[in-house]
């Protein structure tokens, strides 16, 4: 008999805890919502702020490689007087490979387009001096090499090492 009355004077209680509670969470969550999106931007602004030397840094380590590894620069580097063609094919291969070898962390702090190209310009440099040396006889002279070589890169329409610095230059323009 008391049972009924107790029970109607909950109902609102209970109402109103419940209402009460859907609106506390509704605030909450639109709050929370807020508090982890702007911390998400603050991180990553701080994140921008970090990397950002590290990765134009990585640029320019990337032009450092492509201008390494261009024939008319290496070949100036490497060429000395009397040097024979295997020699100078093997300290040619050796210094491109380890130039790479040296860079493969900038990787992570550029873009796949730009890695992918700086692979591809490493392999058809590698390649170009294989097929050089191919063609020659082996008791050819280092002079003969570095003439061949050179003379493809004079045959060639665009430098790709020009290319790969434009496109590397391209992609530091795009985070500013």
């Amino acid at each position: 008999m008391y049972l009924v009355p107790v029970l109607m004077s909950l109902i609102p209680i209970l109402i109103g805890i419940s209402l009460s509670a859907i609106a506390f969470h509704y605030i909450l969550k639109i709050n929370m919502s807020k508090f982890l999106n702007l911390r998400a931007f603050e991180t990553n602004k701080e994140n921008r702020t970090h990397f950002l030397p590290l990765r134009i840094q990585a640029h320019e380590r990337l032009i450092i490689f492509i201008d390494r590894i261009n024939p008319a620069n290496l070949l100036v580097r490497l060429h000395q007087q009397g040097i024979d063609i295997s020699t100078l094919h093997a300290v040619i291969l050796n210094e491109i490979r380890t130039e790479y070898q040296h860079n493969i962390t900038q990787q992570l702090y550029v873009s796949s387009e730009n890695w992918t190209v700086i692979r591809k310009l490493k392999d058809d440099t590698i390649a170009m001096i294989n097929n050089a040396v191919q063609g020659l006889p082996n008791h050819s002279s280092g002079i003969e090499l570095s003439k061949v070589i050179l003379q493809h890169m004079a045959e060639i329409e665009q430098n790709p090492y020009d290319l790969s610095i434009e496109l590397i230059k391209r992609d530091i323009q795009r985070l500013f």
